[in-house]
């Protein structure tokens, strides 16, 4: 079943003598509980399209369908809602609010939605996660690797239809890089959560069921691994 699907898509920085073409008519579709791995030298477009998939971006041309629904035909505040409930973002920095603690930086997705968590959803997380007894610690008071569970815990709160990692490792150590690598794998199986993750690192684009090579703002290549 297809959850996700690109159409045409393209974005331009600048003008004339100064234009970036950063995605030239990009086109691909995801299936429901698919772990996709975007890989590409610097520059190649990666981001700009895993911003744009999110709605944190606007294409300049194309057209983007998360489960069904045409992103880019709503308006900023329906986007916002959009980007609260239907995606999960995971950066390479991790984004945590520093005033909030554990919990409440897993739970602001809901929390700002103003609606009442899932407390059972929460524990499963704060568990499968291996936070539990740190859920009154500042991002502050965590390593990096827990800090980068904090912020798979708030990806995965809302069971979006598509968590997106910007390279999610690329702060880490090796040790750290696996496991949280290990959690993601583990969130697409255990929750069949589609998973789309941009990364330099090959050892993780290998674990994946299929790789999107982008250079210059082109697919080069879309591999189904498994």
């Amino acid at each position: 079943m297809e959850i996700l699907r690109v159409e045409h898509l393209s974005k331009i920085y600048g003008k004339n003598e100064n234009q970036v073409r950063a995605l030239d008519d990009v086109s691909f579709s995801v299936e429901k509980g698919q772990f996709v791995a975007i890989i590409g030298p610097s520059g190649s477009g990666k981001s700009t399209l895993l911003h744009i998939l999110g709605g944190v971006d606007r294409p300049t041309s194309g057209k983007v369908f998360l489960d069904g629904q045409d992103v880019f035909a709503q308006n900023e505040d329906q986007l916002a809602i959009f980007r609260r409930r239907q995606v999960g973002l995971i950066y390479q920095f991790y984004n945590l609010i520093p005033v909030l603690n554990v919990t409440e930086n897993i739970t602001l997705p809901v929390l700002m939605d103003g609606r009442k968590v899932n407390e059972q959803r929460l524990d499963e997380l704060l568990t499968t996660l291996n936070l539990h007894g740190r859920e009154t610690h500042l991002p502050n008071q965590l390593s990096g690797g827990q800090q980068q569970r904090v912020s798979i815990g708030r990806a995965l709160m809302n069971s979006p239809a598509v968590v997106l990692a910007d390279e999610p490792t690329g702060n880490l150590d090796s040790k750290n890089s696996q496991e949280i690598v290990e959690l993601l794998k583990l969130s697409n199986k255990q929750y069949g959560q589609t998973l789309i993750v941009i990364t330099h690192d090959e050892s993780i684009a290998l674990q994946a069921d299929r790789i999107i090579t982008i250079e210059d703002g082109h697919i080069w290549r879309d591999e189904v691994i498994r």
